[in-house]
């Protein structure tokens, strides 16, 4: 007979095994599921794969009875399901839902009665009705009746050290009142906050639109920085001098791209419902033109840099800083830097990386040349390129040791150097 667990979490990647964790310190019996051996392996040895979830924290995890495997046979019997399994966009632009039809179909196999299933993959509206229900109902058993089913969308930020699981309200909506009773009594045990949507859909599209409203206004802050740069505007200062403003208005900051899983892929869902309906969703469409162009425009601003000293892109060294998504974490998840690069090539720059955080790094199968010693390649380059701004970079990254510095961070604004 099956060991009963309170939880499963099917998918350990940076929404699952945070989640796992919470729930641990609760006091909950939790297992893991992951189709990646090499995620189970390193878990089980006691090795986090993930930023936010340290070597210590796996350690309490095991500890307390976690343990994690990619083999179904190894469910157990949970009394609650979460699904945290990737959902990234098909070639075609197209969500690619096959992870969560994949995890849908080994949860059906083993569904029992009084099971609550939620899903926590990011998804467009509709999906936790009208797609994994039927799946799961293959089972012979019914939702709202037999087994209960809920959305709750996840709220990771990776390396955000104020606001994790515990602390973040939580957004449920089930497939009836009594599914979004049933997961909100569950979420409660380990989150402060938990917060009733109307169903499902309201839940999936309260997620899309916390995304799709961070992708329009950094389109919006980013064209703001094209046309400051050439009114000969200080657009830094300017939010600085917005921000103080304690109503009507969010600070937002212009950057070389978006990165990370939430904001270059989640808001394309409802573009993709939105022709689906034979409708156009406009402003999420420039603003994805928008903040899709922006490693184009970072080496066009980099070619005006050389040529100020009657040099060009072809041939020149040229170092980027920082090629993960976010400061601070070794998250690499649609970071803008490979655009970038792969722009600089195109133009014939001879291109090296420095990230305290990624050891090696490929760009179309490419290597990009790591940096072993900071201070010397700063010293070497005929034009550097801040991408991210890691902690590291204080000490080390002031114009004082660059030939031309290009910073697209806004983290040296006072400096005299370029920024965009």
């Amino acid at each position: 007979m099956s060991e009963p667990v309170d939880l499963l979490v099917i998918g350990l990647g940076y929404v699952g095994l945070p989640l796992a964790r919470e729930a641990v310190q609760a006091g909950l019996s939790v297992r893991g599921f992951d189709v990646s051996p090499q995620v189970v392996g390193r878990l089980n040895a006691g090795v986090s794969p993930v930023d936010g979830v340290s070597d210590d924290d796996i350690a309490r995890m095991r500890a307390a009875g976690f343990a994690a495997s990619c083999d179904e046979d190894n469910f157990g019997a949970p009394r609650v399901v979460v699904v945290c399994v990737p959902t990234p966009l098909g070639a075609s632009g197209r969500p690619d839902l096959s992870h969560v039809m994949e995890a849908a179909g080994m949860v059906a196999r083993r569904l029992k009665r009084g099971m609550l299933v939620v899903l926590e993959s990011t998804t467009f509206p509709g999906t936790t009705d009208d797609i994994i229900r039927p799946v799961l109902e293959e089972s012979g058993l019914r939702a709202g009746d037999d087994f209960q089913l809920a959305f709750s969308p996840e709220r990771i930020d990776p390396g955000n050290s104020d606001h994790g699981v515990r602390n973040t309200a939580k957004v449920v909506g089930g497939y009836t009142e009594d599914c979004t009773r049933r997961a909100m009594a569950f979420y409660a045990r380990f989150v402060v906050k938990v917060v009733a949507a109307k169903g499902t859909r309201e839940a999936e599209m309260a997620k899309i639109l916390e995304n799709t409203y961070r992708q329009v206004n950094i389109a919006l802050v980013n064209e703001m920085a094209m046309l400051s740069h050439e009114l000969g505007v200080d657009l830094w200062n300017a939010i600085d001098c917005a921000a103080t403003k304690p109503f009507g208005f969010a600070a937002f900051q212009p950057g070389p791209g978006v990165g990370g899983h939430c904001i270059p892929i989640d808001p394309r869902y409802l573009s993709y419902q939105a022709r689906e309906l034979g409708r156009r969703s406009q402003l999420i469409d420039l603003a994805h033109e928008i903040n899709d162009g922006m490693p184009r425009y970072v080496v066009e601003r980099a070619a005006h840099l050389v040529a100020r000293t009657g040099g060009e892109l072809t041939g020149a060294r040229v170092l980027v800083l920082g090629v993960t998504y976010k400061a601070d974490i070794a998250d690499q998840r649609e970071s803008p830097a490979g655009d970038v690069v792969r722009h600089l090539r195109q133009q014939g720059a001879d291109v090296t990386y420095h990230d305290p955080y990624v050891d090696t790094w490929a760009v179309d199968g490419l290597d990009v040349p790591a940096a072993d010693d900071l201070d010397v390649a700063l010293c070497a380059a005929d034009l550097t390129i801040v991408l991210q701004w890691h902690a590291q970079y204080r000490e080390h990254v002031d114009g004082s040791r660059t030939r031309a510095l290009f910073d697209t961070r806004g983290r040296l604004t006072d400096l005299g150097v370029a920024v965009l």
